[in-house]
Order: structure tokens, then C-alpha cells, then sequence
């Protein structure tokens, strides 16, 4: 019997080989990979290739890249774009190449997404046969290949660490045991003798775990982990958890507390154009989008120095300059521009090589003045700089 118990584990070992054989690459047994019989490939298929797909708008400005480029809007909402994504329960295949494909998404019932098993819909993990499902949702090997907390014996039963007893539903892994300190309400068990709050509460001081309503619930209370009960006179509107009054603005990022009102969560403020909350940054993201409160992505031509967006001068502006724009060297207090070959002088002026002249904004060759004021646009390109030229010589002395 012993001998028969030992090949039938070696026959285990040589299965597990032979899976990580035909998938070199794979370390582990994830739910993504190629099923091997035909009645599995059906399966995949039938699931994987389901495409849920649903639709989002949002803020333009957060896809402008150019800082005067503003992106054109395709939504009924101004100032926005439409997106395609994968409606709620699916996520984006990562093996999928081009257009967007949906799967079913399980990573609110299991933390590592249905590793070792298929997601055969939106929170419906199965596990692969030889796996079971612990009590975090994960898919774990059962003996005689492997048992959670414990370790198989040849009978291949399960024989538990000290501090863990037998899953009372299953027994094929190890809990831990907490029954010398019973846990409290909304707590389990997660090491011998220790209780914490359940996925979707937390502690609070005299009131124990209470569950968590991210940001809040508005005008309601918080019930159960990201549901809300609202008070009387107060609605959740189509796609939203948060209580609010009825509203003509979109308050995304926010909640409507009268008609014509948002009121925004922290780090967010409102936007008349799009009627939104968008993330806020104060006055440190000039030539850059806000994507996050306090966080700033710049646009093209600038890098980031302590959320901040500086301009970038690729040549760079020699000691006495100064870059004031992409590309673009100034020099002294007044930031007379000092392009093409210029460099700043000491007392703050641009001084040009030798056989070139300074003309409004770089240093350009005499013979060559008509052919960079040919086209319309070259002449209103130094018509404003030509202004600014003034300002930076003189025009700053005087008081208008």
C-alpha cells in the first residue's frame, strides 16, 4: 500500500513536469494559459473571447500632450473624450493585440486573480483539478502534491502546522485557529491567536472593524463595504455608490449637494467647462495636466523638478542664460531671447558669432532677414516676439 501511495505521488510530480515542459516560460500555473483537451479549449474559448465592452467619458485634458494643442472632444459631454473599456467584471486581456478584448475579471474574490484555475465569469474563480479554493479565495495544491500550512502525509491526508486545524469545509488545507481568542464581529482568523478586520473594513477605536466607503458616502451612511444607505431625500444616480441630490452636472470625483452644486472630495476641484471634479495641483502645475491630486504630468518640451514643470533646452544656455521655454536661451532680468547660436553675456545680453546679427529673438545672418519673414506665419511669429524683445530692453522702465 505505501508503495502503490509513492508511484502515485512520482505520477503526480511527472504531471506537474510535463504542464511546465509544454510551458517553458511558466514558473507557476496561472488561469490564462492554453487548456490541453478539446472540452477545456471550448470552455477557454467560450469565455475568453467574450468581448464585454462599455464606454467612459472623460476629461480631454488629460490625453493633451501639446501645451497649445488642446484635444478636440468626440463626446456629448464638452471637453471630453469617449472611451471604449471593459465594462465592470472584465478586464483587458494582456495577450490581446490591438483592439481592446474583455475577459472576466476575478480579483475581487481572489488577491492573485484566479491563479492556478480558470475566471469563468466576473467573480467566479475554478479552481484547476488538484487545487481547492483557501479561505483568502486563492487556488492552493491539495495532497499529496502540497498542503497549505501543513504538510501531506503518504496516506495523503493533510496534517496541519501547530496553531492551524483542518478547513472544516473542505479539510484539504490548514487554517489558522483563533478559538482561545475568539475574533470579533467583521473579523477572521489570519494567524494563531491573531484577528484582523475582514477585507473591506477597518479598525476604528471603540467601534471595531466598520466597513469602508471610499471616498464616503455623501449624503448617506456606509452599511457594508462600498454600499451606502442614503438619507431621506437623497438618491444614487445610474453608476454611482454616492448619495447625492438630483443633479444637472456630472460631479464626477465629487457629489451634488443641490441641484447646480458639486461638492468635491479632497485634492479635487471643480471644472464649470467639463462639470467635474478634477485633481488639483494649486499653482505648481503651469505647462502640465493635473492627473491626480497633487500629481502633474508635463507636456512635451518640459520635465518635471519638484512638481514643478521646467522647460527643457536641449544645448542648453551657456552660464549667464537661462531657459525660459522649450528651446528657447533668455538672457538678464529683462530675458532677451538668445536663440540660434547666440550666447548671454554677463550684463545680460546676447551676444551673436561673429559675420551675425541679433534680430528680435536669434542671431541670423544680414543677407538672410528676407527669407525668415517670407510667410505669414514667420511674420507673426516675430511680430509677437518683437514685442516681447521691446519689453525685455526697454519697455520694462516704463510705467504704462
Amino acid at each position: 500500500m505505501k508503495i502503490y501511495k509513492s508511484f502515485e505521488i512520482i505520477f503526480i510530480f511527472l504531471i506537474d513536469l510535463s504542464i511546465l515542459n509544454k510551458f517553458p516560460n511558466a514558473q507557476e500555473i496561472y488561469g490564462d494559459i492554453y487548456p490541453s483537451t478539446r472540452a477545456e479549449l471550448n470552455r477557454y474559448f467560450g469565455n475568453q473571447l467574450r468581448e464585454e465592452k462599455c464606454y467612459k467619458d472623460v476629461p480631454a485634458i488629460f490625453f493633451q500632450t501639446k501645451e497649445n494643442e488642446p484635444v478636440p472632444s468626440n463626446s456629448s459631454i464638452p471637453g471630453h473624450l469617449r472611451l471604449e473599456i471593459c465594462c465592470d467584471g472584465y478586464r483587458k486581456n494582456p495577450k490581446a493585440d490591438g483592439n481592446l478584448k474583455c475577459i472576466p475579471d476575478c480579483s475581487k474574490v481572489s488577491p492573485d486573480n484566479c491563479r492556478h484555475g480558470f475566471c469563468r465569469s466576473p467573480q467566479q474563480c475554478e479552481c484547476f483539478e488538484g487545487f481547492t479554493k483557501n479561505s483568502g479565495g486563492n487556488c492552493v495544491h491539495i495532497c499529496p502534491v502540497g498542503c497549505e500550512n501543513g504538510r501531506c502525509l503518504l496516506s495523503g491526508v493533510c496534517l496541519c502546522n501547530p496553531g492551524y486545524i483542518l478547513d472544516p469545509e473542505t479539510r484539504k488545507y490548514c487554517i489558522p485557529e483563533c478559538g482561545h481568542v475568539p475574533c470579533g464581529t467583521n473579523q477572521i482568523c489570519v494567524a494563531p491567536g491573531e484577528c484582523r478586520c475582514r477585507k473591506g473594513y477597518e479598525w476604528l477605536q471603540a467601534l471595531g472593524c466598520q466597513p469602508m466607503c471610499q471616498p464616503h458616502c455623501g449624503y448617506g451612511r456606509c452599511i457594508a463595504p462600498r454600499e451606502c444607505e442614503c438619507f431621506p431625500g437623497y438618491i444614487k444616480r445610474k453608476g454611482r455608490e454616492i448619495c447625492e441630490s438630483e443633479c444637472y452636472a456630472n460631479c464626477a470625483n465629487g457629489f451634488c449637494e443641490s441641484p447646480y452644486k458639486c461638492q468635491c472630495h479632497i485634492g479635487f476641484a471643480y471644472d464649470p467647462r467639463s462639470q467635474n471634479c478634477l485633481p488639483f495641483c494649486g499653482d505648481s502645475c503651469e505647462h502640465g495636466v493635473c492627473i491626480a491630486p497633487g500629481i502633474c504630468k508635463c507636456f512635451e518640451g518640459y520635465y518635471l523638478w519638484e512638481n514643478t514643470c521646467r522647460p527643457i533646452c536641449e544645448s542648453g544656455c551657456g552660464i549667464y542664460g537661462q531657459c525660459i521655454a522649450p528651446n528657447k536661451c533668455a538672457c538678464g532680468q529683462g530675458q532677451q531671447l538668445c536663440l540660434a547660436g547666440g550666447n548671454c553675456t554677463p550684463n545680460g545680453k546676447c551676444q551673436c558669432p561673429q559675420g551675425m546679427n541679433h534680430f528680435i529673438d536669434r542671431c541670423i545672418y544680414s543677407a538672410t532677414v528676407e527669407n525668415v519673414i517670407f510667410t505669414l506665419d514667420e511674420r507673426q511669429h516675430f511680430d509677437k516676439e518683437l514685442r516681447h524683445e521691446f519689453e525685455a530692453i526697454i519697455g520694462r522702465m516704463f510705467q504704462f
